[in-house]
């Protein structure tokens, strides 16, 4: 087994679920990974190989027909399956916060509605808080749901809507008229059940096609078009509108660990890449490796690796305490994307020009890194999140 981003303190059923998805990534994921990737191909074998391992039900209750895992398995999963192929771990990313959203927050009809299709991965979620001109700020959304005598009217523009046409219920933030005073006490969580594909698939719900993007191929990213959409009452998530934005933060910062995660797991694969391609290429009569500026590479390129998963970790155990980990999901998400760009791209500087062919895996990882730079908050917004809660914590009594 590997020495870096190993964790203290598992228990055996953790140690086995991880062990068993560490095998599946190795024999269905990486010798996979390229050419779906390449052909921007979903991983349809992939997901179905997840489902049988009962992986969309990891931290979803025992009581609903899930394995009831903490959040700290599930980052730790993600890790294994990011290492493989990031866009993998996109597939059940989104999946994962609806269902934390709902276990915490939806009515007890709404857990036993959904929670028991979810972890067999019938029901598929995804969530939308963005919009094409929201950019970070959250409270000003513009999508709106007009309550009527028989339940809402939703009209706007939702975007960047990870696995849109792929899932089949999508946790949506949009602005309700509460009356309130504060815009964030105006917002309203819906769960909005569709059919997956593309075009209008209700009357007044279209999800245009895929978005085209850089990397981060295969997983489809979409947007969502409300034009008249009705939606009952009963579709709120926990029942009353109005606490949206509280329901979206709680699994935004279960989302942060997750690109923290996500990070760790490419940083460890492309270390991984490196440290061995080092050790067969030779230049002078020795390998490369035995040159002090690459070896010293390899240890700057560990120390992070090994850093950003014990940051992860940290906000994964907080968040599983009952604590607020606000702060630290965002140190997290922060180093761990930051290091991981860092780490993939040394390991295309040791790659020399063949890191620049498609034939090699790390030119996937070199486009797949920059997206958790910006998925779930920047990093500048993560050190304003950071910033706000050390001076809530040192504020000073002078």
């Amino acid at each position: 087994m590997a020495r870096l981003a190993q964790t203290a303190g598992l228990t055996d059923i953790q140690e086995e679920i991880l062990a068993t998805v560490r095998t599946f990534v190795d024999k269905e994921i990486i010798p996979h990974a390229q050419a779906l990737e390449h052909g921007d191909t979903y991983p349809a074998d992939i997901v179905e190989g997840m489902k049988e391992m009962g992986l969309f039900g990891l931290t979803i209750p025992e009581e609903f027909g899930g394995l009831g895992e903490s959040l700290l398995t599930y980052a730790l999963v993600v890790e294994q399956i990011a290492r493989g192929w990031m866009s993998v771990s996109g597939v059940i990313n989104t999946h994962f916060i609806v269902a934390h959203m709902l276990k915490q927050h939806g009515t007890q009809e709404q857990k036993e509605k959904y929670l028991p299709r979810m972890a067999a991965g019938e029901v598929r979620g995804s969530f939308s808080m963005s919009e094409p001109e929201l950019g970070s700020d959250v409270a000003a959304i513009r999508t709106r749901a007009v309550k009527g005598p028989e339940g809402y009217t939703v009209n706007g523009q939702k975007m960047w809507l990870t696995n849109g046409g792929t899932s089949n219920l999508t946790a949506v933030l949009v602005k309700t008229d509460e009356g309130a005073e504060k815009a964030h006490q105006n917002l309203t969580t819906f769960l909005v059940e569709k059919p997956e594909g593309y075009g209008e698939v209700l009357p007044g719900l279209t999800i245009p096609g895929k978005i085209d993007k850089m990397g981060y191929k295969g997983v489809d990213t979409t947007e969502m078009v409300f034009d008249g959409f009705e939606i009952s009452a009963d579709q709120v998530l926990g029942g009353v509108p109005g606490q949206g934005f509280r329901h979206m933060m709680d699994g935004v910062e279960v989302g942060r660990v997750n690109v923290a995660a996500r990070a760790c797991g490419i940083a460890i694969r492309s270390f991984e890449l490196a440290i061995e391609y080092a050790q067969q290429r030779k230049t002078f009569g020795k390998a490369i490796a035995e040159h002090q500026a690459i070896a010293f590479k390899l240890a700057e390129m560990a120390t992070k690796v090994e850093a950003a998963h014990l940051m992860m970790v940290n906000a994964a155990r907080l968040k599983d305490s009952g604590r607020r980990n606000d702060v630290e999901a965002g140190m997290a998400k922060l180093i761990a994307s930051e290091y991981c760009a860092e780490v993939t791209q040394e390991a295309f500087r040791i790659h020399g020009g063949y890191g620049y062919s498609k034939e090699y895996e790390i030119e996937r990882l070199m486009r797949e890194a920059p997206f958790l730079l910006i998925g779930e908050g920047t990093s500048e917004i993560q050190k304003t999140i950071i910033s706000r809660g050390l001076l809530r914590e040192y504020q000073s009594r002078g």
